[in-house]
């Protein structure tokens, strides 16, 4: 069982499972029009798949449709990839944060134990936890610290799933994700944000980039790789919590830096602060800072030492920073393509 199936991490964990042999109940939040584009492919092909993927319609709010879930699948793993996932909309909606980012596990959590299933049970934990660090890396051991609503209900669920599994016995286990992204990560986050614009200026849908704090830096990785991680997690003899990192940190500025090489346009940056801007080759203004994207709290750094997932599940990353960009180039590029065909295309 899957929540959040419909998202970047849920598609690709979707896929990992499937491959695997697996039949796969993919939860789907009830909306008028259901947004399906992630797991399009998988639906489609649901024939030769044996129907072996399923969607039901539930909420991380609603314990009933929780509850009539579980007894109806009755799962040996749930993966639970849903929330509000978006940082700075969790300042404006905190309490809706909350409730399905925090409150969302503690409900599944208690499902499972009521109904006394057997499911190993896998929380997607976020680095964001980390917040304002002490740390130069940050592993299973560094105290929590969140700085935004978002990173307090991820806390919250991080010590919700430790806590049945030390009070009530169940394989339960946080999967502690540093940043990571692919084509498929939601527009609205700052690297798919960046990869986006960066395609529509080269195809003349766009003339400039707006961003927050260029100099935040992250942990990035591939989405990928993570939820290979987060099954490798299920699949031990006993549960624990795992840090999945890179290892490395770069900054906003620096995934900026390489996405614009990818199109051929080199920054060179000018100015200090606010008024700092991003030129072109040929010196027209490509990237620009907005004051209104910075986050009322920051989070300065963050940087994942997964070492010990790297001994204990063998895990390692397989794709590079750049590696990683050029990937979410190349798709927007396709997407960009396509939109300008359609709005120069002659009118019928």
């Amino acid at each position: 069982m899957v929540t959040g199936v419909t998202g970047q991490d849920g598609s690709y964990l979707a896929e990992l499972l499937l491959s695997k042999g697996y039949e796969v109940w993919g939860v789907v939040r009830r909306r008028s029009s259901t947004a399906l584009a992630r797991i399009d492919h998988l639906v489609e092909n649901d024939d030769a798949l044996d129907s072996s993927l399923h969607l039901v319609n539930g909420d991380l709010r609603d314990t009933g449709s929780l509850l009539k879930i579980l007894r109806q699948v009755r799962p040996d793993e749930v993966y639970n990839l849903a929330a509000q996932s978006d940082v700075k909309v969790s300042f404006d909606l905190p309490e809706y944060t909350a409730d399905v980012t925090g409150l969302g596990p503690l409900r599944i959590l208690e499902a499972i134990r009521e109904l006394d299933l057997p499911s190993r049970y896998f929380q997607a934990s976020s680095s964001e936890m980390y917040g304002l660090v002490r740390d130069s890396l940050q592993s299973e051991g560094t105290p929590l610290h969140p700085r935004s609503p978002y990173g307090s209900a991820k806390a919250f669920a991080y010590y919700t799933t430790r806590n049945y599994r030390e009070a009530y016995g169940l394989f339960a286990v946080n999967g502690i994700m540093f940043n990571h992204e692919s084509p498929r990560r939601g527009e609205s986050f700052v690297t798919r944000k960046i990869s986006l614009a960066a395609a529509r200026i080269h195809y003349g849908l766009q003339e400039t980039l707006q961003l927050g704090n260029l100099d935040a830096r992250r942990d990035w990785g591939f989405a990928g790789d993570y939820m290979e991680g987060a099954w490798r997690m299920l699949q031990t003899d006993h549960p624990s919590d795992y840090v999945l990192a890179t290892g490395e940190s770069r900054s906003v500025r620096e995934f900026c830096e390489l996405v614009f090489q990818e199109i051929d346009q080199p920054l060179t940056w000018r100015g200090i602060g606010p008024e700092e801007v991003g030129v072109g080759p040929d010196g027209r203004m490509l990237v620009e800072v907005n004051p209104q994207l910075y986050r009322p709290t920051e989070v300065d750094i963050l940087q994942g030492d997964a070492s010990r997932a790297g001994g204990d599940l063998d895990w390692q990353p397989t794709v590079s920073f750049q590696e990683l960009v050029r990937m979410m180039v190349t798709s927007d590029l396709e997407v960009a393509e396509r939109q300008a065909a359609r709005e120069n295309s002659p009118s019928k």
